[in-house]
């Protein structure tokens, strides 16, 4: 005599493995087709179903027998449907902040870059003495004696020349309408 359905679950919330494959073999065509109608994408549905079948053994021992087993295997694909739908509604606000943080991420990087070529060609520009003496002062991070060491020439000469590059970098800026 063939089991119930019913029967069946109660044996697999037991631990019965035969059980669980009877079940599964008995509802899992339904159970695919079901997951179809919901989600109306076949590969939404495979993965639906699949989550359901992995959630199944846990999910069997809630089993009551209240109601048929296969109008409460509808409730759990329903339910695991809202879940989904849910976690994918989360996903989409959470890509969405995410998109206008990256945008601005990308704007302030971008504008950095700018700035940071315009300074290179700035710098390209000057004579070798001042843009030598930027080298160590900002580049290296030396100190005005120290950079006048390296360069064999006074404090004073070094204290000038940087005088100099700002002056020159600040006409640069205001002729070329430079933020």
């Amino acid at each position: 005599m063939e089991r119930t359905d019913e029967a069946l679950a109660r044996a697999a919330a037991c631990g019965d493995r035969e059980a669980f494959a009877s079940l599964l073999a008995r509802h899992y065509d339904r159970l695919f087709a079901f997951a179809f109608r919901l989600s109306g994408s076949r590969h939404e549905a495979e993965d639906l179903t699949q989550d359901i079948c992995a959630a199944l053994p846990a999910k069997l021992a809630t089993f009551r027998g209240e109601a048929r087993f296969s109008t409460w295997l509808y409730r759990v694909a329903v339910n695991a449907m809202h879940d989904r739908r849910r976690r994918a509604a989360t996903r989409t606000r959470a890509a969405d902040g995410w998109g206008d943080w990256e945008k601005n991420r990308r704007a302030v990087n971008d504008e950095a870059a700018g700035n940071l070529d315009w300074l290179a060609q700035a710098m390209r520009a000057l004579p070798e003495d001042l843009r030598d003496t930027v080298a160590l002062v900002l580049g290296e991070e030396m100190k005005q004696s120290q950079a006048a060491q390296v360069l064999g020439v006074s404090e004073g000469t070094v204290a000038w020349r940087m005088s100099e590059v700002k002056k020159r970098l600040k006409h640069l800026r205001e002729t070329e309408d430079w933020p």
